[in-house]
């Protein structure tokens, strides 16, 4: 933004910062909140603390204490902004969004980099990564909170390299899906409500994670790898002892699976092999239009049983395969612990919005200046985390507004491309509300964390949404979601 928007704005900022005072003790604390958002929210080419601190007119020395030195509790700010949002922006089709992004750093000093996968630079290179927790619903999204990821061999294991860097003593290695877990539950603990959630094959490969999100009974539609164990038909468990077993040595264990049980198969074999899944015909489905063009998938799908920590099969889940229709070799698989009633249509809506998130970071990097951080220590990088969060809640906030000002949104071409614009917003709505449903008691300011049990989805679709089948040469494209960007 420039300077004049910035004055333009500064009430409606002041007002917003207002609902953050109480995680600084002091004033003069306070005040340097609103100059490093601004910083974010202006147009200087850099967003670190320099040239922020000049444009301010404040010696960089304050504002670098301000991140690393300065007495304040970022938590609780998190917490605020995750409160925040599930006041102004709860929505019964919510999708969460679970996702890392990576910023490309020099030398050895810095709190948790080392070499290792950069998507930023796509290819392994020295960076620093964190996992965030994002929101979206049809019309807004935000993150919600940000964490240093902090690796065990080069990090974790040399505990004196993490005093040098500032990493507190209680703070070790997680993997990143226990990251996205804690960031999950202080989201509902603050009163988010999440009707889905989703992520890509680096979560969704971790049995752990899924069985903890079925036990929190969380709908879910993740990306899993190709090498992901499934049975395509459930296995027959043993829950006595058999006669012949009795008195000979030590008894079996029971429950327990038969012994000549179907044995589980990678995902990429079910596409393979699978004659229950080869019996399912290849549905078309017009996803959206993007830069490049239209994205139409065929997608297929099947009841699938998991293994539980006990080796026994679990409820079944649904495997969604999904293949681009311009290049078949591009595969996707995706499970969904979802009501066995729930349709096709609003698991690919689900499976296909993980793009939000991209866009958040998009934002935060090329807006906000969340990658343009030179501070060292951990805490200072937490910090800036946390403050880009709320900045790009102030941003997404922003252009809500103004795009309420408008007669319609003018960049949502309608169902069959003619007609008003933002024709399209109201159906878009409807797939994203009718795709899982959160009971309205679970919506508001710090209600409990709900566990009973997953939303139901209704048992028709939307209108807007119908299904076509072309079980030999599929030619035609059906629309999925008219157009998921906002």
């Amino acid at each position: 933004m420039d300077p004049d928007t910035i004055l333009r704005i500064r009430p409606a900022l002041t007002r917003f910062l207002h609902e953050f005072d109480d995680c600084f003790g002091r004033a003069d604390t306070r005040v340097h909140l609103g100059t490093y958002v601004e910083g974010q929210l202006s147009d200087l080419r850099r967003k670190s603390v320099e040239p922020i601190a000049d444009a301010a007119g404040t010696p960089p020395r304050t504002l670098q204490e301000f991140l690393g030195l300065s007495r304040w509790d970022e938590a609780r700010l998190r917490d605020r902004l995750g409160q925040r949002v599930a006041r102004r922006h709860a929505d019964p089709g919510s999708v969460g969004i679970i996702d890392e992004t990576s910023f490309p750093k020099k030398g050895a000093k810095t709190a948790c980099v080392q070499r290792q996968w950069c998507g930023a630079r796509g290819k392994t290179d020295n960076c620093v990564v964190s996992v965030h927790l994002g929101y979206a619903t049809a019309e807004f999204h935000t993150l919600l909170d940000g964490e240093l990821y902090l690796p065990e061999k080069t990090w974790d294991q040399d505990r004196a390299r993490c005093r040098q860097a500032g990493i507190p003593d209680d703070v070790v290695y997680r993997s990143k899906w226990r990251i996205a877990l804690a960031q999950y539950r202080r989201a509902v603990a603050n009163g988010v409500r999440f009707a889905w959630l989703t992520f890509d094959e680096g979560y969704g490969g971790k049995p752990p994670f899924l069985r903890a999100l079925d036990a929190l009974g969380q709908n879910y539609v993740g990306e899993v790898p190709a090498n992901f164990m499934v049975w395509t038909k459930r296995p027959q468990v043993l829950h006595r002892v058999h006669g012949r077993d009795r008195g000979r040595g030590r008894p079996r264990k029971v429950p327990r699976l038969k012994v000549k049980s179907n044995p589980p198969l990678t995902v990429a074999n079910v596409l393979r092999y699978s004659p229950i899944l080869r019996r399912v015909p290849w549905e078309t489905y017009h996803v959206k239009d993007g830069s490049q063009g239209p994205m139409v998938w065929e997608a297929k799908r099947i009841p699938v049983w998991l293994k539980d920590p006990q080796g026994l099969p679990t409820p079944p889940h649904h495997l969604v395969v999904a293949r681009n229709v311009l290049n078949r070799q591009q595969v996707k698989f995706f499970l969904s612990n979802a009501p066995e009633a729930t349709p096709v249509e609003p698991l690919l809506v689900v499976a296909f919005s993980r793009w939000r998130i991209e866009r958040m970071f998009q934002d935060t990097k090329g807006e906000l200046g969340m990658d343009h951080f030179e501070v060292r220590t951990y805490r200072s990088i937490q910090r800036h985390l946390i403050l880009s969060c709320l900045s790009h809640l102030f941003l997404a906030e922003f252009r809500e507004r103004c795009r309420g000002e408008k007669s319609g949104s003018d960049d949502s071409p309608s169902r069959h491309r003619h007609g008003p614009a933002g024709a399209g917003v109201v159906s878009r709505r409807a797939v994203l509300t009718q795709a899982g449903r959160m009971p309205q008691r679970a919506i508001g300011r710090n209600r409990a964390p709900q566990r009973q049990g997953r939303p139901q989805p209704p048992q028709t679709y939307p209108p807007a949404i119908t299904r076509v089948r072309h079980p030999a040469h599929p030619s035609s494209q059906m629309p999925l979601a008219e157009n998921l960007a906002l």
